[in-house]
C-alpha cells in the first residue's frame, strides 16, 4: 500500500486557512442546519444529508435522482471550475458520502477537510453564522447545472451477487458496528452480513483525541491489511444506508484501493428475500 496520504484529496485546516479568499473554492458543509447556523467556515454552502439520498424505503439511502441533484448543485453554485472542499462535523461520514456523489456525477476536483468543523472549531479558527448566497437557479426556475449520473459507478445487489459467485478478488467492506455485522443488532428484516465481508467499523478510523481527524495512515493500513482489504482486491463498501460507508469509501480512495460503494446497503440487502447472508447468531 501507499505510505502517505494523497495530497490531492486530504486537506488540513492550516492549508484551508490560506485559501478562503480564492474565488474558485467551493466550501460545502454537509450536516444539520442547526450546526451550520451556529458556526461554519466563512463562505461555506450548506447541504442537508437528506438532500443526497432518495428517501424511499426500504433503501432510503440510495442516491437522489438526477433532477434533484441538479437543483442541489445549482443552489450551492457548483460549476466545472469549482474546487470543492467537503467537510462535516462527525469525522467524515457525510463528507465522504458527498465526495462519492461527486464521483458519480463526474466532478473530480475536490478535497476532504480532515477533522472538518470539529477541528476548525477546536482550533478556534474564524467562523461565521450567516448563509452564503451562491445560487445558480435560472430566472425560469430551472437549474443551470446539468447532472449525469454514471450508473457504472453505482453497485447494485445484483452486482454483488455476481461478484460473490465469479470474482475471486472481490471483497466487501462492512462499515457497520460489530453487533450489526454479527447479527446481534438487526435493523432490517434479516440480520448478519454479506458472505465473506470484512468488518471495520467506521468509528475506528477516526481519532477522538485529534478532533475526529483520520487516524495515522500506518494504523489504518494495518487494520485494512489484517482484514485483507488491499489494493489487489475489488472492494465494495456499505453500511445501513451508505452514510457511515461514506467514510470508508473516502479512506479507500485516500489509500488508493479499488473501491466502490453499495448505496442500497443493508437496508436493501437485509430486506430482500433472496440475498445470501451469513449470520453467526443463527
Amino acid at each position: 500500500m501507499s505510505s502517505s496520504l494523497s495530497p490531492e484529496l486530504v486537506m488540513q485546516t492550516s492549508q484551508l486557512d490560506t485559501l478562503l479568499n480564492q474565488t474558485n473554492i467551493l466550501l460545502v458543509f454537509i450536516g444539520s442546519e442547526e450546526a451550520f447556523r451556529e458556526a461554519h467556515i466563512p463562505g461555506s454552502q450548506h447541504i442537508k444529508p437528506s438532500e443526497l439520498v432518495c428517501g424511499v424505503a426500504p433503501a432510503a439511502g440510495k442516491i437522489a435522482d438526477a433532477d434533484d441533484l441538479a437543483f442541489l448543485f445549482s443552489r450551492i453554485g457548483l460549476n466545472e471550475n469549482s474546487i470543492v472542499i467537503a467537510y462535516d462535523d462527525e469525522g467524515g461520514g457525510w463528507a465522504g458520502r458527498f465526495i462519492w456523489t461527486l464521483d458519480i456525477i463526474g466532478h473530480n476536483n475536490y478535497h476532504y477537510l480532515d477533522g472538518g468543523l470539529t477541528a476548525w472549531l477546536g482550533e478556534k479558527r474564524e467562523t461565521e453564522n450567516d448563509f452564503s448566497k451562491n445560487n445558480l437557479i435560472n430566472e425560469n426556475g430551472q437549474p443551470s447545472v446539468e447532472i449525469n449520473i454514471n450508473s457504472a459507478l453505482i453497485v447494485s445487489a445484483e452486482n454483488i451477487i455476481e461478484s460473490l459467485n465469479n470474482d475471486d478478488d472481490f471483497i466487501v467492506w462492512d462499515a457497520r458496528s460489530p453487533q450489526e455485522h454479527n447479527g446481534e443488532k438487526v435493523l432490517a428484516a434479516r440480520g448478519g452480513h454479506i458472505p465473506g465481508a470484512a468488518n471495520i467499523n467506521w468509528l475506528d478510523l477516526m481519532d477522538r483525541n485529534n478532533f475526529l481527524r483520520l487516524k495515522p495512515l500506518a494504523i489504518i493500513e494495518a487494520m485494512l491489511d489484517d482484514k485483507k482489504l488491499t489494493a489487489d482486491k475489488n472492494i465494495v463498501t456499505h453500511c445501513q444506508s451508505h452514510h457511515r460507508s461514506g467514510l470508508t469509501y473516502l479512506v479507500g480512495k485516500i489509500i488508493g484501493l479499488n473501491i466502490k460503494a453499495y448505496d442500497g446497503s443493508w437496508s436493501e440487502w437485509g430486506n430482500l428475500e433472496n440475498t445470501p447472508i451469513d449470520n453467526p447468531t443463527n
